[in-house]
């Protein structure tokens, strides 16, 4: 058990508890990027089709997206340092089984269950740290621990996963959350104290099977859409399902007594105008990694460990510039910041966007990296503090949940449906340059990957009209406690 909080009503375990939830955080954040580099391997030792590939990545984020807002529930009612530390464990064991996978249905499982024990224990955390810092400056720097791990640790992931890959095994991408996990599990115990919501400690689950059959319809139909083409009753009959489900889901969260997602969540116009941005900056952000990853390594003939260092540079500026964030948040308030950060990000997505199959990673990539992390550094923090903005203890959870379930969604429809944009752009350049002969494979590729940069440009265009309306908090609402809130 952790010690007592002293009489100034802080608790002196706090800074030790962030860096136990740091480590927590890192290992998700690691797991959804260094997978997709063990793919290629993974695919040839257990003999997966083509077809079948995408469900090792699509596995783990189905089931963590869909069941976020559950997971964040949970949280509230049984404990959030219980739900994190089952979290953990479930999670080290998930992975355990995924890198002893004998097959395609056992790994596809495990990612699955991955995916499951995560949404426990990432609304635990980040809910961990809302509760834990009451001091606004200490919060600040808190969310710009976190921020700094959520934005730089996708590319971390890239490079210990080449790594991984290259000199030892495909099964090690997985393996290594064990020992991760085991240690932040032994560390919580004295460290992290426990915080939980009063009263009624219902499960709305019908609200979680609709929400969960509704996001899945969703993505699988954008999905069904790179495939098989808009116009096909398999495609369409998804976004039936979906638009269905989600209707029935906010009916039943608006009459029933103990919602997973309350309303009054949604309602208060910083939150669901963060949650909104966020998941468009999900969906603008997916495209940078998923198709600049394929250039590198398709186009430019980068080994899997190189394309991962090409990455750094975004790492390191999402660390810095996020710690330069948390001090300028409770001086200029999160709107600016969060403006001028989507503004750079889209810029970025826009240089991206120049590329050819003759571009230099100097000239052309590296600029574009730095200016894009400079500015979503300028973003992540302030997105989790507005999604937080005047929540009750009691739904603490759940609206953390939302942050990282907006990141999810969108990351997954940004995937499914900027990749249809990608190949359509991609087929109707072939059309129109047959005479090209053999460059025109890899001219068309890079070509469908610049019309999509375009479209993730727009999408953080989007996420700041979306910003510029709904956020209204300035810097007094940051600096000021909600400590009579947040001290359940």
């Amino acid at each position: 058990m952790s010690k007592a909080r002293v009489e100034d009503g802080l608790d002196p375990n706090r800074w030790r508890a962030l860096a136990v939830i740091g480590i927590s955080q890192l290992m998700v954040v690691l797991d959804g990027s260094i997978v997709n580099i063990a793919i290629p391997n993974a695919q040839q030792d257990l003999g997966i089709s083509a077809a079948n590939r995408q469900w090792i990545v699509t596995a783990y984020t189905l089931a963590f997206g869909s069941l976020l807002l559950l997971g964040g529930r949970i949280a509230d009612f049984i404990g959030r340092k219980r739900a994190f530390m089952i979290g953990l464990a479930g999670f080290a064991g998930a992975s355990a089984l995924g890198g002893i996978a004998a097959n395609q249905g056992m790994l596809f499982g495990a990612r699955a269950l991955q995916g499951v024990f995560g949404a426990l224990l990432a609304p635990a955390a980040l809910s961990l740290v809302n509760v834990t810092f009451t001091i606004p400056k200490e919060r600040a720097k808190a969310f710009g621990v976190y921020g700094a791990i959520a934005g730089g640790g996708a590319a971390i992931g890239l490079i210990l996963g080449g790594t991984l890959t290259q000199y030892f095994s495909w099964r090690w991408c997985l393996g290594v959350n064990v020992p991760i996990a085991l240690l932040a599990l032994v560390l919580a115990i004295p460290f992290i104290h426990e915080s939980k919501a009063s009263g009624d400690h219902s499960y709305d689950i019908p609200g979680a099977i609709t929400v969960t059959i509704g996001l899945v319809s969703l993505v699988y139909g954008f999905s069904q859409a790179a495939t098989h083409g808009w116009a096909k009753s398999s495609t369409y009959q998804f976004f039936i399902i979906a638009a269905v489900f989600l209707a029935i889901f906010f009916y039943i969260e608006s009459k029933t007594t103990g919602p997973i997602l309350p309303m009054r969540v949604l309602a208060e116009r910083n939150r669901g105008g963060s949650y909104l941005a966020t998941l468009l900056v999900g969906a603008g952000l997916f495209t940078m990694f998923l198709f600049l990853s394929i250039y590198l390594q398709r186009v430019l003939g980068y080994s899997p460990l190189k394309s991962g260092f090409a990455f750094l540079p975004f790492s390191f500026g999402v660390i810095a510039f996020a710690g330069v964030s948390s001090v300028l948040m409770p001086k200029i308030g999160p709107r600016p910041l969060m403006l001028t950060g989507l503004f750079m990000g889209a810029i970025g997505l826009l240089l991206l966007s120049q590329i050819t199959p003759t571009s230099t990673y100097a000239a052309h990539i590296l600029p574009a990296l730095v200016i894009m992390s400079t500015g979503l550094a300028m973003v992540f923090i302030p997105s989790a503090t507005t999604g937080l903005h005047g929540i009750g203890g009691r739904d603490s959870g759940v609206a953390s949940a939302m942050v990282n379930t907006s990141q999810q969604i969108g990351g997954s429809l940004g995937a499914a449906l900027l990749n249809t944009v990608a190949v359509t752009a991609a087929t109707s350049y072939s059309k129109a340059h047959s005479e090209m002969g053999e460059n025109l494979q890899a001219f068309a590729q890079v070509h469908g990957f610049t019309v999509a940069f375009k479209f993730g440009a727009i999408f953080l265009a989007l996420a700041a009209i979306v910003i510029l309306v709904t956020i209204n908090i300035g810097k007094d609402a940051v600096k000021s406690a909600d400590g009579a809130s947040l001290a359940h």
